[in-house]
């Protein structure tokens, strides 16, 4: 699968993100501010992981209806891909 740049992206932003709250620990932030940001960055994760999960299944089931077989193994493979990510 070729992953784009914009998914590169969110996971830059991702690691920029995480690099700030290694400095609000270290700074001694307040837990809440700390916490916020780390929600932050698993909604950024998850939201990379859904657009990945989806980017594939859209190949997948179109290569899968061109060869003429069953998509719903497909679908159930990234839903399956879903819920192990949570």
């Amino acid at each position: 699968m070729k992953y784009t740049d914009q998914t590169k992206n969110r996971l830059k932003r991702a690691e920029g993100q995480v690099r700030g709250v290694l400095r609000m620990m270290e700074e001694q932030k307040d837990c809440k501010d700390v916490v916020t940001q780390l929600s932050a960055i698993r909604s950024a994760v998850d939201r990379t992981i859904a657009q990945i999960v989806a980017t594939n299944l859209e190949h997948c089931i179109t290569e899968a209806q061109e060869e003429g077989g069953d998509t719903s193994k497909v679908v159930e493979e990234a839903i399956s891909l879903l819920i192990k990510s949570r």
